[in-house]
């Protein structure tokens, strides 16, 4: 596998939420001590990302190169660091007191260490002119209790990926927008193909899909307090939604077993209509299904009557106890600034975090005869208009999205009852 399948990977775990249930590597490798002064004395920034090399290893250096010559008094180290073994090194890194200086996370992660007071309150650091040049409900995904702890870089977003072939033959004309004209969908599908509509996982390590869609049907998953609130007539109907797709046969067995990979799977093999995935599997599509890929198009992403759109963010934060803030803010701001940002997009497929960069003509405007790829570049910008982060920064986000998939499943299997098993998923997450 490839570096740059690698990176879009990551770019698609992160899409998905699975950064939120990382699991912390054994392994507490060097990832180099950082000089903080060198000897020309000038301050050092250390500055950590995740698996960029060597796909993006020119792109990094020029950007230091620049930054250098345009900073005399500053130098910068660039570490990158394998994506499995991030959380692990960073929290040995924080807890030793030996951080990096500016480092690329994700909010999901990120705000479990802001709980703790690891990052450097950027709100007394970062001018308001400036912090207005990103997207507004971008900046919010990294703010903890009123605080910012985190600076935005680059996003993606999900669409549906559809064989245009399966959908002919099922008599369907218009590519569902809703979930719930794809219950209807669905149907008609098994019924003229014997083909499944599409694949979600309720493994509760994996995708936050299913929790991201109840959000889009209009539940609120946690009240101010904190406690459960999906235990409510919007709930119900949303727990419903999926119990009955699962009991009609409409969802593959192995929805209860297999994670998200396996939607990538079924789409490539030809046995599901839609994927809902980002953008950077096309190519992943074309290149092992190269027929599949060809009878594929692409629709906005399926939301419900609320209408929300998700967003995955990745961001950079700054350690509290950096030995130099003023050099890392600055680092972090240029890497993170509108040019810088459209110059990432444009290399890595990904969209960037500022307002200027995403008004750039090259998220408008495709040919006549673009490529599907570059279709979906510009339906997921337009997206980011609606698009925000759907579910809850949570300290253990991951034991509400175990407590609600496997109470879930007790209710596709016929273990419990609709009501009940919203009642004991909202009762364990208030005990636990």
């Amino acid at each position: 596998m490839t570096q740059l399948r690698k990176f879009q990977q990551v770019a698609a775990w992160a899409l998905l939420g699975l950064f939120t249930s990382w699991m912390i590597s054994c392994s507490t490798g060097n990832v180099g001590t950082s000089t903080k002064q060198a000897t020309s004395g000038a301050a050092t920034v250390e500055f950590w990302t995740m698996q960029l090399q060597p796909q993006f290893t020119n792109y990094f250096q020029s950007l230091i190169t620049t930054f250098e010559s345009q900073n005399s008094g500053i130098k910068v180290n660039w570490v990158d660091v394998p994506w499995a073994a991030m959380e692990n090194k960073i929290l040995t890194a924080v807890s030793a007191n030996t951080p990096p200086d500016v480092v690329n996370l994700n909010p999901d992660f990120a705000s479990q260490l802001a709980g703790r007071n690891a990052w450097l309150d950027l709100d007394t650091k970062v001018p308001n002119a400036v912090r207005s040049s990103y997207l507004p409900n971008i900046w919010k995904a990294s703010m903890l209790n009123g605080k910012s702890f985190g600076i935005p870089w680059y996003l993606t977003t999900r669409l549906t990926i559809y064989n245009t072939d399966l959908l002919k033959q099922a008599g369907i004309n218009k590519v569902p927008a809703t979930y719930a004209e794809l219950a209807q969908a669905a149907q008609q599908i098994k019924d003229k193909t014997g083909k499944y509509a599409f694949f979600v996982t309720f493994v509760p390590q994996d995708s936050g899909e299913v929790l991201e869609s109840f959000v889009q049907m209009g539940v609120t998953l946690i009240d101010a307090e904190g406690k459960a609130a999906f235990n409510s007539p919007q709930g119900k109907a949303a727990f419903q939604y999926w119990v009955d797709l699962y009991k009609k046969g409409l969802l593959p067995k192995e929805a209860l077993t297999q994670g998200h990979r396996h939607a990538i799977d079924l789409y490539q093999a030809g046995e599901t209509v839609f994927l809902a995935s980002g953008p950077e599997f096309l190519k992943t599509i074309a290149n092992n299904a190269p027929k599949i890929a060809q009878a594929s198009a692409i629709a906005p992403q399926l939301t419900g009557e609320t209408g929300k759109k998700n967003v995955a963010v990745m961001n950079v934060v700054i350690p509290r106890r950096t030995k130099n803030p003023d050099a890392a803010v600055k680092f972090a701001l240029f890497l993170t600034n509108d040019d810088n940002q459209l110059a990432f997009a444009k290399a890595a497929n990904v969209l960037p975090s500022t307002v200027k960069a995403l008004s750039d003509s090259y998220f408008k405007n495709v040919p006549a005869n673009a490529s599907t790829v570059e279709k979906a570049r510009v339906i997921t910008a337009k997206q980011l208009q609606q698009a925000e982060i759907l579910t809850p920064t949570l300290k253990d986000f991951n034991k509400l999205q175990k407590a609600v998939y496997e109470n879930l499943q007790a209710a596709m299997l016929g273990e419990k009852t609709v009501d009940k098993a919203v009642e004991d998923a909202a009762q364990e997450w208030n005990q636990r």
